[in-house]
């Protein structure tokens, strides 16, 4: 083996045998990182060996410990090992996933493991797809398809004659939308007053009838943005209302599923997004409960020809061979094959393997409840019907920042804040295949000493 790429090796194993032990929070500070790693460019190169060596040795220190099982910070996965060695390999074969001439092996890949996706999720036979960076492209793609196909339903092409003079479209998003399904409408040239946000009930899901009066009475085309796993509740929007609502007035009906649409995968949990194959299109992210490697999204829409519309570029230059070019299905033109971590994880897990990942990270989410909710002072604000966990201490705002701000600053595990129905609540997301019983009752064990010293009493036996 090349030097380099045994260093880099040895440094990854030595990496991932220290997960369970590892410290969560970095030991180095972002100012102290940039002045190690900053320095005029040199005239000569350097051996790559030990240009691995020092990079591993600057920055290990500033490592956050998402990989472990004890990292419960904004729905992120850990990368499962077929998933990790498969991108190891797309990196080193350095193949463009843009088309069949300039790999058909990244696009046949991708082909397969989009396929064996929608499958997996329950979504309508003969769906598009594309594999994009995360949600956040998955969203923009998929409301690039609705524009698209609602306008031209309404007689304007948007493609030749662009959104100058275009009919108005209305979009309907529920009040506890992602933040990405708004930057993605902002991409996508709809302002502010082209939104109208429709009430949610107390766990965050979009209400139907609120969705059918903004629908009401408007006589062009229209999107509704529904959501599978609120980002802090985790709940999700009761889709086959919703796709009745749409059904009437002819909107098209969008899915954020970033990580709630793996509800799909599991017979226990697919009742939670009854009605989700009626929409007509899903954004999801693999790289949190599929736990593959950053970055992975992927885009699914049941109306190919309006996806493709919106999607596929030609040129004289741009040679082609019969088969499936995936960057006819998404923004990007020079793409990574992420593919190919995606079909290793589905391969190492199979479809039981889902189903156990995500029915695994839901009871531990339960279990978190469970001892934190025993504990005088402590609060659950939600329904645990998925992954999500919102906690709340001694009934105070400040207090609750107080217990954060001290579980972020010991390591044992990483977990964030938010607001959530105008209260302020520590949020958990446990997304890793990696999490064990044992993380979460050492996890629970070292929130409870945080909430207990904040509180100024002692804490609960372990």
């Amino acid at each position: 083996m090349r030097p380099e790429l045994r260093l880099a090796v040895e440094l990854a194993e030595t990496f991932l045998d220290s997960l369970d032990e590892r410290q969560v929070t970095p030991s180095a500070s972002y100012d102290e990182l940039v002045a190690a790693l900053e320095r005029p460019l040199a005239a000569a190169g350097e051996e790559p060996e030990a240009v691995v060596a020092e990079l591993a040795r600057t920055l290990e220190p500033g490592l956050v410990g998402t990989q472990t099982g004890r990292y419960y910070g904004f729905v992120i996965g850990s990368s499962l090992p077929a998933a990790l060695a498969a991108d190891w390999l797309a990196s080193a074969w350095d193949q463009n996933a843009f088309s069949v001439v300039l790999s058909p092996a990244a696009a046949a890949t991708e082909a397969v493991a989009g396929r064996m996706l929608a499958d997996l999720l329950g979504l309508p036979a003969g769906v598009s797809f594309g594999f994009v960076t995360g949600a956040q492209g998955a969203n923009t793609t998929a409301l690039a398809a609705a524009r698209t196909h609602v306008l031209a339903a309404a007689g304007w092409d948007v493609g030749v004659d662009g959104l100058n003079g275009a009919p108005p479209v209305r979009v309907v998003v529920g009040a506890h939308r992602h933040v990405t399904i708004m930057r993605s409408l902002r991409l996508l040239g709809f302002g502010d007053r082209s939104v109208v946000t429709a009430a949610a009930d107390d766990q965050g899901r979009m209400r139907p009838d609120a969705v059918r009066e903004a629908l009401a009475g408007w006589n062009g085309p229209a999107i509704v943005c529904a959501q599978a796993g609120s980002v802090n509740s985790g709940a999700v929007d009761p889709l086959a209302q919703l796709a009745d609502a749409c059904e009437a007035h002819g909107a098209w009906l969008h899915v954020d599923g970033a990580f709630g649409l793996w509800a799909a995968a599991s017979p226990a949990r697919r009742p939670l997004v009854a009605g989700h194959e009626r929409a007509d299109s899903w954004a999801t992210d693999a790289h949190k409960w599929l736990n593959v490697p950053y970055d992975c999204g992927v885009v699914f829409c049941a109306h190919p020809d309006a996806h493709a519309a919106s999607m596929a570029v030609a040129a004289g230059y741009l040679q082609r061979e019969e088969g499936r070019s995936g960057s006819d299905w998404v923004p990007e033109s020079s793409r990574r094959a992420r593919g190919l971590p995606v079909y290793a994880a589905l391969r190492q897990l199979g479809r039981t393997g889902v189903e156990e990942l995500v029915e695994r990270c839901c009871a531990h989410a339960r279990r978190f409840a469970e001892v934190l909710g025993a504990v005088d002072g402590v609060e659950i604000l939600n329904d645990v019907v998925l992954n999500q966990v919102l906690v709340r201490f001694g009934g105070d705002d400040e207090l609750t920042r107080q217990v954060v701000a001290r579980i972020q600053a010991d390591g044992t595990c990483w977990l964030g804040g938010t607001d959530w129905n105008d209260l302020t609540a520590m949020r958990i997301s446990v997304s890793s295949w990696r999490t064990t019983d044992r993380d979460v009752e050492r996890s629970s064990a070292a929130i409870l000493a945080a909430w207990a010293a904040v509180a100024a009493r002692p804490a609960p036996a372990a």
